[in-house]
């Protein structure tokens, strides 16, 4: 494999204010409420970073249908030189969106993503496209440095406030939180030109089956209880014991009274249960 030639920013469109109807419970959606998450905005400018530092060209790319360009037109604002469009269904498994990002990214030498997509999806794209490029993989990343090209430090956050350090090498795949950067801001020209950008549209792969096939769905029931058989050897009487009938019970009560009457009665009764001391 040559020396990789382009940073790609990988970004997600979604619907960011999805409407709902509450009684059918459907869902509509509207082009003019779409855009891309926090953390790949955070993805988008490490990308635009790391083509500064190793003067490389940027390539942003998104998978989805015709409407996702609009995605890849505000990455053209902020400085994207290609963008590319695979088409995909909007609710495609993570494993097949990789499988149709892959073909086109296999001379990059960073693909940064967001660790998380608008839409709270699953987050595992960037792993199943490190496994389908055979590339290095560095998750969940809070902080980059540029070393020289191919090379660059990372940082993640760990569980009980510790981080790790990590030394990733070209090619690999990124994926960051929104705080490991902010997007800067477009340029008045960089808007206006990205209007009339050209967008590559590019067909998607094969979707590979899923490896977890959904057979069938049971609706949760709780483990029944194991209780003793009744003792009395009468039908009716065992009847009665299994039903409870025999059981005494305190009958309900309705209490009227004011609101320190009412607690005085509530904490008697949690007394009387058990329940306080």
């Amino acid at each position: 494999m040559g020396e990789p030639g382009f940073i790609a920013a990988a970004l997600k469109w979604a619907d960011l204010r999805p409407d709902v109807d509450p009684l059918a419970g459907t869902v509509r959606h509207d082009g003019r409420a779409t855009g891309f998450s926090f953390a790949d905005a955070a993805a988008l400018e490490w990308a635009l970073r790391l083509g500064e530092s190793w003067q490389l060209p940027v390539t942003a790319i998104t998978a989805g249908p015709p409407g996702a360009q609009a995605v890849l037109r505000d990455a053209a604002a902020f400085g994207s030189r290609r963008l590319v469009l695979v088409t995909a269904d909007r609710d495609a498994p993570s494993e097949a969106i990789a499988d149709a990002l892959a073909p086109l990214l296999g001379g990059a030498a960073v693909v940064c993503c967001g660790d998380y997509s608008a839409d709270r999806g699953s987050g595992s794209v960037p792993a199943f496209l490190a496994h389908r490029l055979e590339a290095a993989q560095a998750l969940g990343l809070t902080g980059l440095t540029p070393g020289k090209r191919g090379c660059l430090a990372a940082r993640r956050r760990l569980d009980g406030g510790r981080r790790e350090h990590l030394q990733v090498t070209a090619p690999a795949v990124i994926s960051v939180e929104p705080g490991a950067a902010r997007l800067r801001r477009a340029s008045l020209a960089g808007l206006r030109s990205a209007r009339e950008a050209a967008v590559e549209v590019a067909e998607g792969a094969a979707a590979r089956p899923s490896w977890v096939q959904v057979m069938r769905t049971v609706p949760y029931r709780p483990r029944p209880k194991m209780l003793p058989p009744p003792r009395d050897p009468l039908p009716r009487a065992r009847l009665l014991a299994l039903t409870g009938a025999l059981t005494e019970r305190t009958p309900p009560r309705l209490v009227r009274a004011s609101c320190d009457e009412a607690a005085d009665e509530l904490i008697g009764y949690l007394k009387d249960r058990g329940y306080l001391i």
